[in-house]
């Protein structure tokens, strides 16, 4: 993979850049701070970018941000040497496809990259038009939560809406729910959007993002099951504390996938999911 590196400290600079030639990636550039990241990218075209968090000039999770935005196909391996637990929740928000927290070793790195190696090639099988969707299967299952059967749209896939504000987390877990054998009907960027969405097709799955802006996932989760009460709601987030877990349980939801998005995590639960 083409590998861009921004880091404002030269020796991870170089130490990322030997350790990801060794392995056959192109390192494309090395950037010293965040001012020209945007710029890098557009000359550049990685598939991936290593991020640092504390850079001169910008701050990671604002250039994070923008890349998800304005180039949502390209991942982002954001890395911190801040303690601060809130900052990997923060950065899987906004779209990081991997998290690397300093100090790290090489395999922590190659774990990394290998499992955005394989979300990529979920999520473009998905996309793929041509390819045979594999069978049914997402997070963790709430526990005792009773199965439904598989709700088939004209006889066909199980279907689903995918609600997320962040675009380029709808595009991946649109690509590996499609490959995992789900029909994909709609998106939804926030809350109310996708309380419509649910009254509308009546899906089988709704994987829900939990912050949103106008309307949050925690707000929009009871309306969503008063609306579609077959739906089994999938909450989407970086945040897997004990009390968001049970307060969105409370509410209906039947589990949660954690970002960033593993295509094996979702399958293993869409299999529970499924599975009478």
């Amino acid at each position: 993979m083409n590998i861009l590196i921004v880091d404002d400290n030269a020796s991870m600079r170089s130490l990322l850049a030997t350790l990801l030639a060794s392995q056959g990636h192109q390192v494309v550039g090395q950037l010293e701070d965040g001012n020209r990241v945007i710029e890098a990218i557009r000359r550049t075209r990685p598939a991936v970018v290593c991020l640092d968090y504390l850079l001169p000039g910008r701050d990671g999770l604002d250039i994070l941000a923008e890349i998800n935005t304005g180039f949502p196909e390209i991942d982002v391996v954001f890395m911190t040497a801040s303690e601060d637990e809130a900052i990997e929740q923060r950065a899987a928000d906004y779209g990081a496809a991997g998290f690397l927290r300093k100090p790290f070793g090489q395999k922590q790195v190659l774990d990394e990259l290998q499992q955005i190696a394989a979300a990529r090639q979920a999520a473009q099988a998905g996309s793929d038009p041509d390819s045979a969707p594999a069978a049914a299967a997402a997070a963790t299952a709430a526990p005792g939560a009773p199965t439904p059967a598989p709700r088939r749209e004209n006889g066909g896939r199980p279907t689903a809406v995918i609600v997320d504000d962040n675009g380029s987390i709808r595009l991946l877990l649109k690509g590996v729910v499609t490959e995992l054998g789900l029909n994909v009907v709609a998106q939804a960027a926030n809350g109310e959007e996708a309380i419509r969405a649910a009254l509308q097709h009546q899906p089988q799955v709704l994987f829900l993002d939990v912050n949103m802006p106008v309307l949050s996932g925690v707000e929009a989760l009871p309306k969503i099951r008063a609306a579609s009460p077959e739906t089994a709601v999938v909450m989407v987030t970086g945040d897997t504390s004990r009390k968001l877990v049970e307060q969105v349980a409370a509410l209906g939801a039947r589990g949660y996938v954690v970002k960033p998005i593993r295509p094996a995590y979702v399958e293993n639960f869409l299999k529970r999911l499924f599975t009478p």
